[in-house]
């Protein structure tokens, strides 16, 4: 049977969270929301608040062999027996490669301002470095056109996770060519694209694509290293990132914003008392050591590197220097929370741990916490003095079913979907630099070794005709847009 592995576990693979295990629940989590403010009126957002959607290329665009693409890691684990649900590809997926101009009247129809969407290397650069293939770059020239011709804003992610096989072949991210390679792939892309793209975004979470890919082998290429390996793994994608920004600098119009998109451990504080609340600083700060807070601060915390000991990552201060080149803005990937308490232990905070009887969406590693949208956007910006935030990716699966009135009424994720956004604008009406929303996803999608099983989309998508049908969700979503608020 196939078993997903919680996001949220993935940190354990490279020692974090040390000493916060087998700790009990001494309060229960859902009751420790304050009350947002505003809450009895209506929920206003910022004017210039910007609303979107968010895909990746492999889980949309389908089109695996057109116009000169190349393989992807993603293409080799797919077709490996066992490796994903029901043995489900991404070889035709949304179909999006010829259905974009579809899709963005969906986007147009919902009122979007903006969509963050992927850029896919092996079209850019079919064996990951040499001679760049024109007809990939000319169909990423004629997506961002037709979003700007309907009004909405291209966000650009220049790496989803579809890493060319020809790099893996030579290593992946455990070489620093690949490093390399990246860079060089994302000042090419942002040199021809930067004329009408303003924001890209290197990665899209670093700590996803290793700790699967190089962990635990549920994701491509599906390799279980030491925590040694994994360790250097992580060291050389961050740094990868930092070359990249570096490379956009050399190459992009001057005025282009660079971020990242990165699902950090969305610490919450258990109970909102300043001890449990100075606890989530530091487990902000320390489950995110390897990935955010690098990346934030060119420092590897003193904890992170001692409970690694002699797995730590090989680096030099050059290297550092290179990983927290400056960001313009960062992205946040939330789903769930991770509870924590004030600890009289060594690390000074204890994860607590849900219980089997604890809420979650359909996908079980959703455990729901609205307040995460609150917490994690004002930890993160009080402890790296982050100036512009986005949340790059929110939502949640459902088991959704077609009416026979042809509708989809998902309750649940627009419960869902509500009980986040408020928490969310309770962080923005005090403060908190978030800039735009990014709701995952607009359609239905190859949920990577999920296959199609689990469905975030707002769009239902019937993969046998491609069909496309707006859920409840998507009624209710645009409603916030127009009104720019929460009722």
């Amino acid at each position: 049977m196939y078993h997903k592995f919680s996001r949220r576990s993935f940190g354990r693979l490279l020692g974090v969270a040390a000493g916060a295990v087998s700790l009990p629940v001494a309060t229960s989590a859902l009751s420790s929301a304050e009350a947002p403010s505003g809450a009895g009126s209506a929920h206003k957002f910022p004017e210039g608040f910007l609303w979107g959607s968010a895909t990746a290329s492999y889980q949309v665009e389908g089109a695996v062999h057109a116009d000169g693409r190349g393989v992807s890691i993603w293409d080799t684990f797919s077709h490996t027996p066992g490796k994903t649900f029901d043995g489900d590809t991404g070889d035709v997926a949304d179909d999006d490669y010829r259905r974009y101009k579809e899709d963005v009247q969906l986007m147009k129809a919902l009122g979007l301002h903006t969509c963050r969407f992927s850029i896919a290397w092996p079209r850019i650069f079919p064996e990951g470095t040499g001679a760049p293939n024109p007809k990939g770059l000319d169909h990423y020239n004629r997506v961002v056109d037709e979003l700007l011709a309907n009004g909405i804003q291209p966000y650009a992610t220049l790496y989803h996770w579809d890493l060319p096989q020809a790099l893996e072949d030579k290593g992946g991210w455990q070489s620093r060519a690949t490093s390399e390679a990246f860079a060089h792939y994302a000042g090419y892309v942002t040199a021809h694209l930067s004329d009408r793209v303003r924001h890209f975004m290197t990665t899209n979470e670093i700590s996803t694509f290793t700790e699967l890919g190089y962990g635990t082998g549920t994701h491509a290429p599906g390799l279980k290293l030491s925590r040694a390996g994994l360790a250097q793994v992580c060291h050389n994608a961050v740094l990868g990132q930092g070359l990249a920004v570096q490379a956009i600098r050399a190459s992009a119009r001057p005025g282009t914003k660079v971020g990242l998109a990165e699902n950090i451990i969305a610490v919450t504080p258990v109970v909102n008392t300043p001890e449990h609340i100075q606890a989530a600083a530091i487990a902000m700060r320390e489950e995110n050591a390897p990935y955010m807070n690098v990346v934030q601060t060119g420092e590897y915390t003193d904890a992170y590197l001692k409970r690694l000991g002699a797995d730590a990552p090989k680096f030099t201060p050059e290297d550092l220097k290179t990983i927290s080149s400056k960001l313009d803005f960062a992205g946040i990937n939330i789903y769930q929370p991770t509870y924590v308490r004030a600890s009289d232990s060594p690390e000074g905070y204890a994860i607590v741990p849900p219980p089997a009887s604890y809420p979650h969406m359909y996908s079980p590693w959703i455990t729901i916490g609205p307040e995460a949208l609150y917490w994690a956007p004002k930890l993160a910006t009080q402890i790296w003095n982050i100036p512009e935030l986005y949340i790059t990716e929110n939502g949640a699966s459902s088991a959704d079913v077609m009416t026979p009135e042809g509708t989809v009424l998902d309750t649940d994720r627009v419960m869902y979907l509500r009980n986040y956004l408020t928490q969310l604008h309770r962080g923005v009406s005090e403060g908190v630099p978030v800039k735009g929303y990014f709701l995952w996803s607009l359609l239905d999608n190859y949920e990577w070794a999920d296959g199609y099983e689990k469905r975030f989309g707002i769009h239902y998508v019937d993969f046998k005709t491609q069909k496309r049908t707006p859920k409840l969700s998507a009624a209710f979503y645009k409603e916030v847009i127009a009104r720019n608020a929460l009722g």
